[in-house]
């Protein structure tokens, strides 16, 4: 099925070039000459913040860059380790970069005793699952000695911390919200197959280990979004990287961020069968309610996300 799984990352990128083919090619510019002059609208719309060579959304276009290379080709034969490291450090990582990368990234995950039992000692389940996460992000500050030290190096190492430790996070939170016993990382698994071990509780196949390091890989950047400016905005004050990453979470939760995708899920339960759904929705203009779901902010052709995502979805729900 990974066979398949790339065929159909390859067809997704194919419609995508020949629907978006008469928009403008993405605006990748030189280096920005400050000051710069812009209109700015209600809520920050329009205003120029920084200039980055990280990651780039053509709205118009449908397209996501990272790094110069497009969501479509990272998905197809990348993986949520390698990304990583390209987002970091510029640059796709040597064989021996990559294996240093991964030990590294599989040391981290490991929660040494003491973060083990303060996270599992927070009252998880009590709120929501992203207060959780959240929470669990600053008892990891308070444990490590090095997070007060600003400089860019051992923020670097700070910020690999925690790619490696918030799947262990997740799998705690997911699976203590359940009542099931959290799982401790297993280091040589990949990243991605050991967050779907640690949330399911089961060994996973390579075919569900593919699909979540492609779901990661398509959220590891989108440019200058709420969250990644509010972690700017917070580490712009020499705070450390903890707060910043406290802060981002924190607007991620929103239903007009991150919390879209559960507001989406949340209007499916509550419409139950596809027979109710003339009547939800009748009930839900005359309500005047916001449909959660349809359309973008910054894309106004198809979301390349998306484009990857729903085949994968399909192929997964069509399995004994």
């Amino acid at each position: 099925m990974t066979d398949q799984i790339k065929e159909l990352i390859k067809a997704a990128k194919e419609r995508a070039v020949k629907e978006t083919d008469s928009e403008p090619e993405p605006a990748l510019t030189s280096a920005v000459d400050w000051p710069v002059d812009c209109k700015v609208g209600l809520g920050l719309e329009g205003a120029v913040a920084c200039e980055t060579t990280i990651g780039y959304v053509n709205g118009s276009k449908g397209w996501l860059i990272y790094r110069g290379l497009d969501c479509f080709e990272l998905s197809e034969f990348s993986t949520f380790e390698e990304t990583s490291y390209l987002l970091i450090f510029g640059k796709l990582p040597t064989q021996k970069e990559l294996d240093e990368f991964k030990a590294k990234l599989g040391k981290y995950r490991v929660l040494t005793q003491e973060e083990w039992d303060a996270v599992n000692a927070l009252p998880l389940g009590k709120g929501h699952p992203m207060s959780d996460l959240r929470s669990a992000v600053s008892v990891l500050g308070l444990l490590d000695p090095t997070s007060e030290d600003t400089s860019v190096e051992a923020e670097t190492e700070v910020a690999i911390k925690l790619i490696a430790k918030l799947p262990v996070i997740t799998g705690i939170v997911a699976r203590t919200r359940h009542g099931e016993k959290p799982l401790q990382a297993n280091p040589d698994l990949s990243l991605a197959a050991d967050l779907v071990r640690m949330m399911s509780g089961n060994e996973p196949t390579e075919e569900d280990a593919r699909v979540m390091d492609v779901c990661l890989i398509l959220h590891a950047d989108h440019g200058m979004n709420a969250s990644t400016f509010t972690s700017m905005v917070v580490n712009s004050s020499l705070s450390d990287m903890y707060s910043s990453i406290v802060a981002g979470i924190g607007s991620l939760k929103g239903p007009l961020h991150g919390g879209a995708n559960e507001a989406v899920l949340k209007t499916l339960e509550e419409i139950g069968s596809p027979d109710n759904v003339d009547a939800w929705y009748k009930k839900a203009r005359e309500q005047k309610r916001k449909v959660m779901g349809f359309g973008h902010r910054v894309y106004k052709a198809y979301d390349p996300r998306a484009r990857v995502l729903h085949p994968l979805a399909e192929l997964l729900s069509k399995r004994d």
